[in-house]
């Protein structure tokens, strides 16, 4: 037998608000219908004044117009109160009026006389004026905002649900966050909306109070005359005394109440309470001020104006126009004091995290603890020199080379130091702390006695001599190399050996970000049809592995689009990236306009050639050379190439096309320095100088 369905039993309110609000609501209903005394017809208009100033209060100090969502039903439940109690005045009015001015309570007949002065044509003036500004000043403006606000709100609703869809996609947000979104857009539509409605409301009860208060003037004078023989003008001296008076305490919360509206439709995307939206917008133009100023002083001095006034005015906007630019002064200030000690101490706190130990420098310059002592006063020259380093290198290659971290390490030698790249220690030298080297090669030698060691960034033939005796090592012709120069050439040659590894993806991106826009879309093509984002930074990667640089972006670019849907291998798009880009690759290598050329002989290109093994379609796909040849080649490459060197002239080596990458990867065993070329290579207009060959 199937079970009934459980019973949904509503929760109840343990605070017993639910019952106390439904409770008023009927009260509200009640007063419509059913005769009330005075006292409670006072007591229900004061509490309708004090209700419009608290509403008038929150619309003003609000953060945001969502902040007060309940607005549309505040102002319904205010207009039902001003109408009942409407009623119930006209109720009073009509019935009691003719005992005199106090017969519909002492809160109308004190605002009849506070306002008519005794004469009921000027309270009929003031209630006309006020019925006026509240129609068709406020809420008219307001009712448009509204409607306006409406339409704009829901036509932007698709746009601003696909944007949340979008950053959710993109993992910009998670979805609690794009809920909360969602919620926030749905509470923004209904709330204008509801305002668009509301707004007549207002309207409404601006037309029924006129009407009210007409019935109440021609009414009660009829029933003054007819019912309780009163005399015309004594009829229509106590009825639009008590109409107009009702009039006026009624229009009153009703003014509060649509200003409070048009205050709350006008904010638009102003965030924070109203008075600080209009203070900061108004007195952050320190000029007007003193323009305003400047008006008010020229007019208290016009003839036949009155001074003081203008005057206090004037000296009021002047010295804003003085005071308000010096205290937003000290406030940046102490936000920026405030927001320094926050990076301070997020920086302090993530020293003092496990996290922190994760995380390693990706450029480290490690110095023991003596060469930290003897450059502990060179470290603000040390700071200058790194900086200006990285500079070059940017220009140089065309990407920043991440920063680089001095520190102290007690683990290594007093006399050492490290250079690490992500960590590794690349490279390390043991500094002769006091000592300035001579490179010498193999030219002369100083005549100033000193220790023969090997200079660490190119291992050259060098002398290390006592730095008391450099101005003596510079008068015979030598150029010293302090400390500081040794340790920062060393970590120069060792950054450019490992350029490969500091491009990282996020350099990349930088890199297209700043292009301009047709380049970016070039990019964005290539990398969402013909290859990725990581296998365009493998191409740069290659390129720098030979000290190319990448300055030139946007050929090489065009050059990958000009491969790339035809070719998906990597070393294949790198070496057509080298041809297109052959003007910077000899210009960069070239020696005053000369080109200085050590070729591969043709026993050696006929060796290399018969090492590539071809599949069917005639591609490379794979370098097979006998070990023994190998070897051979090594030793008179080696030979050649340092006869070359010790004569200090810059030259390249160049080969066949097909081989150049191969002969480079055993090139660069022997000598990581040494550029090679291919024949195609070779930019046009260019002088070569052929220096010999290798055979």
């Amino acid at each position: 037998m199937a079970q009934p369905p459980a019973l949904s039993i509503p929760k109840v309110n343990p605070s017993g608000r639910d019952i106390g609000f439904a409770t008023g609501i009927i009260a509200i209903l009640c007063i419509l219908f059913l005769p009330i005394p005075t006292f409670l017809i006072d007591l229900g208009l004061a509490f309708s004044i004090a209700f419009s100033v608290l509403i008038l209060m929150v619309a003003l100090w609000i953060q945001k117009p969502l902040d007060f969502s309940s607005f549309p039903t505040i102002l319904l439940i205010s207009t039902m109160v001003r109408l009942s109690l409407n009623i119930a005045t006209t109720r009073v009015i009509l019935s009691h009026g003719h005992q005199g001015h106090d017969a519909a309570g002492g809160v109308i007949a004190g605002f009849a006389s506070l306002v008519m002065s005794g004469d009921f044509l000027i309270g009929l003036i003031v209630f006309m004026i006020l019925v006026t500004v509240n129609f068709i000043v406020i809420t008219k403006g307001a009712t448009r905002i509204a409607e306006v606000g409406a339409r704009f709100t829901l036509d932007g609703i698709p746009g601003k649900q696909m944007s949340i869809d979008a950053d959710l996609a993109a993992g910009t947000i998670d979805e609690k966050e794009a809920q909360r979104r969602r919620s926030e857009l749905e509470e923004e539509s209904m709330f204008f909306g509801a305002m668009d409605g509301a707004s007549k409301f207002v309207r409404g009860d601006a037309i029924a109070g006129l009407i009210i208060t007409a019935i109440n003037i021609f009414g009660g004078i009829m029933i003054g005359y007819f019912r309780h023989g009163m005399e015309i003008g004594e009829a229509a001296d106590v009825f639009v005394k008590l109409s107009v008076g009702d009039g006026i305490v009624s229009q009153i919360p009703a003014l509060i109440v649509s200003l409070a509206a048009g205050l709350l439709v006008s904010r638009g995307g102003t965030s924070g309470p109203t008075d600080k939206a209009v203070a900061d917008q108004l007195g952050g133009y320190p000029r007007a001020l003193a323009m305003s100023s400047g008006l008010m002083i020229v007019l208290a001095l016009v003839p036949g104006l009155p001074m003081l006034p203008f005057l206090a005015l004037g000296c009021g906007l002047g010295f804003g126009a003085w005071y308000i630019p010096r205290q937003a002064e000290a406030e940046n200030r102490l936000l920026r004091e405030t927001e320094e000690k926050k990076v301070v101490q997020t920086k302090e706190a993530e020293r003092d995290s496990v996290k922190s130990a994760l995380k390693t420098a990706e450029i480290e310059l490690a110095l023991g603890k003596q060469v930290s002592t003897r450059l502990l006063g060179a470290h603000q020259e040390l700071a200058f020199r790194v900086g200006k380093m990285r500079k070059k290198f940017a220009t140089q290659y065309g990407f920043v080379v991440p920063e680089i971290k001095v520190a102290d390490d007690i683990s290594i030698p007093e006399k050492s130091y490290q250079i690490r790249i992500h960590g590794t220690t690349i490279a390390s030298n043991t500094l002769r702390v006091g000592d300035v080297i001579v490179v010498t090669g193999s030219g002369r030698k100083p005549s100033i006695p000193g220790d023969e060691i090997r200079e660490p960034a190119f291992g050259m033939p060098a002398v290390a001599i006592l730095e008391n005796f450099a101005e003596d090592l510079k008068r015979e012709g030598f150029h010293p190399i302090d400390n500081v120069s040794v340790v920062l050439t060393h970590m120069s040659e060792v950054i450019r050996n490992n350029l490969p590894q500091l491009l990282s993806y996020k350099d990349l991106k930088i890199l297209i970000d700043r292009m301009d826009p047709e380049y970016k879309k070039l990019a964005d093509e290539i990398c969402s049809s013909h290859m990725s984002y990581s296998g365009l930074q493998a191409v740069l990667k290659l390129l720098l592995a030979e000290r190319v640089s990448i300055r030139n972006l946007h050929l090489i670019l065009e050059a990958v689009a000009e491969l790339a849907p035809h070719v998906r291998k990597t070393e294949q798009i790198v070496e057509h990236v080298r041809v297109r880009m052959s003007q910077q690759l000899c210009g960069d290598l070239a020696d005053n306009g000369v080109l200085r050329v050590l070729r591969l002989g043709s026993k050696w290109d006929m060796i290399f050639h018969q090492a590539l093994k071809r599949d069917a379609k005639g591609e490379v796909v794979e370098f097979d050379i006998d070990p023994r040849a190998l070897e051979e080649f090594s030793e008179q490459a080696s030979q050649t190439i340092r006869e070359f060197m010790d004569r200090g002239l810059p030259f390249v080596l160049v080969t066949s096309p097909e081989t150049r990458s191969y002969v480079r990867m055993i090139i660069e065993r022997l000598f990581a320095t040494l550029p090679v070329l291919s024949h195609v290579e070779l930019a046009k207009g260019l002088e070569i100088k052929i220096l010999g060959a290798i055979s």
